[in-house]
């Protein structure tokens, strides 16, 4: 009997059987039950995990999503960066890439024999008139394109060793060597990234601009080269048109060049030199930078296993042949070429370009003022018996700044064992000027309102405070009275007048200022002239004070030009193999001795010229037919040794002549080779009056005949009120006075003429200096 447990009154219901539901994924998934909690036989996987949807009942408000917590935000952010990140790296390489593949597509590289053609072209020079002064041909001008099997091993990894140690292996660029060249920019250093295949490709385009568009186009070149060549095809193409200095283009033009033998027959310790001097060819003379150089290389084929510790303990320093003109450049002032070749330098055009252009230089030398310069040196040393005799003159022109003519002695001179070798440049090397360094002691005296009719004593000797020996005139034609007028003492050349005037007005920084500013060119500017002042030795040119004949020609050639200054200059342009200007000298000048005051500074000059007027004639020299001249000798005495005679007292050392017209400034020095005691062929000292100064003569002689004649511009004369209150000298003593020095200065009747029209020179200059005080002249 079955009993019904359900309460009376309720009915029963059966209870259904359900199934549990099934998890559904989502964002709020249930935790998955265990695999302990049913049957699994590891054949079937489990039943995806549910998540139970809660749907919002009719009439129930919607829920607000749950706010985010700070590690949501976290999150968020994070994947925003990590989403830039991917997009920016993605830009970062691929869009180079794609530009790098571009690039080397678009590119050739460039073969040896098409870099042949354009390079180790001679350079025709050219005088002011345009006809052919001659040609500077490379020294491996006939330059032969070697074979790879042609260039020995050891010349290879010379180079490798000392250029690019990873050549073996890189690509055609190193990105270590580009780091360390980037660091080395901002740090200042120094070393740069490019491997040889870079600087094959710099060479062989001839474009070397520091810009990123280059520097990417040569990277793709390289990286092409690479893929294109083998190794031992690059370093072969590079040895054929690398530039190694004296104008050798290719391995084997250098051999040639430095050792006169073919590249095949180098030894260890030339292919270092050879090397080392890829990086700095420019300086391959400088003995100590070529040495440098030559280690360096040794040391880098050491570290790279090319050579044996005891190969570099043995090498010795492998000295080229002597530096010689080739043939073909015979005809060339060698000094002119150098000055040529470094103005260029200046002006971007360096060594590497000079003979890469096939250029025509049309320089400022003057056909005639050449040939009258030679020749004028020629006879004026023609008696000479001292062989310690050296010489150069200069000449520029005022009015451009132009150098006219340019001799600096012999260019190939005899060695001490009777050998062949090459000429120093006197014109370029700083001697003491002596009295011809009283110009600009005038110069700085005027700038400061002081004039010519100013007096200081003349007397010789004289003491000054603080120096310890007397400061003596040259002789009794030197001295004059003890008011002595600064014009005076000019023509005389009195040294105890100048002397006074820098100690104890000018002050030594005034004349070295006057000097600069006339066109003196010291190292602070570029030039090779030193103007000391540390002691009042400058008054008179001597001491640590050093001036090169051509900046005396340029210096005094600004009194000529009326206070305009104008560099001095040796090319007026530059055209290529194409007939295009390459580079043209543009007009550069300055009120010398008065900034933004041109009348000033040609009162200053004019003054100048009227104080050296007289100098002509007071020196026994004279001035070519119908041409106003000035100018100013200068002599620097020798200081005897112990182991000298007496006389060497007597004697001196360098002897200058430095004079102008309106049109042309000239610049002779004859001295020597420091301080010896020249004497001339009767055993007399030399002075400026008696050497230098004849040269000069017949220089502007030959030069000027048949020119038409120039006068200086007439300036007012300057005067202080201090100067005003003068002595006053009788008619009849300075009559006297004239008489005197009428009698010393003796004149043949054909320089009568000139002698009167310099004396109605100062006339006028005096007569502007009385109109100035407000009175007439007596």
């Amino acid at each position: 009997m079955n009993h019904d447990r359900t309460s009376p009154g309720r009915q029963h219901v059966p209870r259904r059987r359900t199934r549990r539901p099934v998890p559904r994924p989502g964002l709020l998934g249930a935790e998955p039950e265990l695999i302990t909690h049913h049957a699994h036989n590891g054949t079937e996987p489990d039943d995806p995990p549910t998540v139970p949807i809660r749907r919002p009942r009719p009439g129930e408000p919607p829920r607000r999503p749950r706010p985010l917590t700070g590690q949501d935000l976290r999150r968020r952010r994070w994947r925003r960066v990590r989403r830039i990140a991917y997009v920016a790296a993605g830009l970062f390489f691929a869009v180079p890439a794609i530009a790098f593949l571009i690039t080397y597509l678009a590119v050739d590289v460039p073969s040896p024999e098409t870099v042949a053609q354009a390079q180790g072209q001679a350079v025709t020079y050219l005088y002011s008139d345009g006809t052919e002064m001659g040609k500077d041909v490379p020294t491996g001008g006939n330059r032969q394109i070697l074979a790879a099997n042609q260039i020995p091993d050891v010349v290879k990894k010379a180079v490798i060793a000392t250029e690019d140690a990873s050549f073996e292996t890189n690509s055609g660029f190193d990105v270590g060597g580009i780091l360390r060249a980037a660091y080395n920019q901002v740090t200042g250093g120094s070393g740069g990234g490019s491997t040889i295949s870079q600087q094959y490709i710099k060479n062989a385009s001839g474009e070397d601009d520091p810009t990123l568009t280059r520097k990417w186009v040569e990277l793709a070149k390289s990286f092409k080269m690479n893929q294109t060549y083998e190794k031992a095809d690059i370093i072969t193409a590079y040895l054929n048109i690398i530039y190694f200095g004296r104008g050798a283009y290719g391995i084997q033009a250098a051999a040639q060049a430095y050792f006169g033998k073919d590249v095949g027959q180098l030894d260890y310790s030339q292919a270092a030199l050879l090397a080392g001097l890829i990086q700095q060819p420019g300086r391959s003379e400088n003995t100590a930078v070529a040495m440098s150089r030559w280690s360096t290389a040794l040391d880098r084929m050491q570290k790279n296993g090319y050579l044996t510790p005891a190969q570099r303990a043995a090498a010795k320093f492998p000295a080229p042949i002597p530096l010689k003109e080739s043939r073909e450049a015979g005809a060339l002032n060698p000094f002119i070429k150098k000055q040529v070749k470094a103005e260029l330098a200046a002006q971007g055009i360096d060594e590497k370009q000079y003979y890469a252009g096939g250029f025509q230089v049309f320089t400022t030398i003057d056909p005639r003022a050449q040939q009258s310069a030679e020749k004028a040196v020629a006879e004026g040393m023609a008696d000479q018996t001292d062989d310690r005799i050296l010489n150069a003159l200069v000449a520029v022109d005022p009015k451009t700044g132009g150098v006219l003519a340019y001799y600096g002695g012999d260019a190939i001179v005899k060695g001490p064992n009777g050998e062949d070798q090459a000429g120093r440049d006197w014109a370029d090397e700083p001697h003491n000027p002596g009295s011809s360094m009283k110009p600009f002691d005038l110069a700085a005296f005027l700038k400061l309102g002081r004039g010519l009719d100013a007096r200081f004593d003349g007397t010789s000797p004289r003491t000054f405070p603080g120096v310890d020996l007397p400061i003596r005139n040259a002789g009794d034609s030197s001295s004059c009275s003890q008011q002595c007028t600064v014009a005076e003492a000019m023509q005389r050349s009195t040294n105890t007048v100048f002397y006074d005037m820098v100690l104890n007005v000018t002050k030594p920084s005034g004349v070295a200022e006057a000097a600069q500013e006339a066109g003196i060119r010291t190292s602070e500017n570029g030039g090779r002239s030193k103007l000391f002042t540390g002691d009042n030795n400058i008054s008179i040119g001597g001491g640590g004070t050093q001036v090169t004949a051509a900046d005396m020609a340029s210096g005094y050639a600004t009194f000529a030009a009326g206070g305009v200054q104008r560099d001095r200059h040796f090319v007026q342009k530059v055209t290529n193999a194409n007939g295009e200007t390459a580079y043209e000298a543009k007009d550069r000048s300055t009120d010398a001795f008065a900034d933004n005051d041109p009348q000033k500074s040609a009162q200053i000059a004019g003054n100048v010229t009227a104080a050296l007027a007289p100098v002509i004639q007071f020196s026994r020299l004279s001035c070519p037919a119908g041409h106003e001249c000035a100018g100013k000798t200068g002599t620097q005495q020798h200081t005897p040794q112990n182991d000298e005679p007496a006389s060497a007292a007597n004697a001196n050392s360098q002897t200058w002549m430095v004079g102008y017209t309106p049109s042309v400034s000239a610049a002779v020095w004859v001295g020597s080779d420091g301080d010896k005691a020249l004497r001339g062929p009767n055993g007399a000292p030399l002075f400026g009056s008696t050497l230098a100064g004849p040269i000069w003569d017949r220089f502007m002689q030959l030069y000027l005949s048949g020119r038409p004649g120039e006068r200086f511009d007439r300036v007012a004369a300057i005067s202080s009120p201090q100067d005003r209150v003068q002595v006053q000298v009788e008619q009849p003593q300075q009559q006297q006075q004239q008489q005197q020095q009428d009698q010393r200065v003796q004149v043949g009747p054909g320089d009568q003429r000139q002698l009167d029209q310099f004396r109605q020179f100062q006339q006028r200059l005096q007569e502007l200096q009385d109109r100035q005080r407000g009175r007439k002249r007596p």
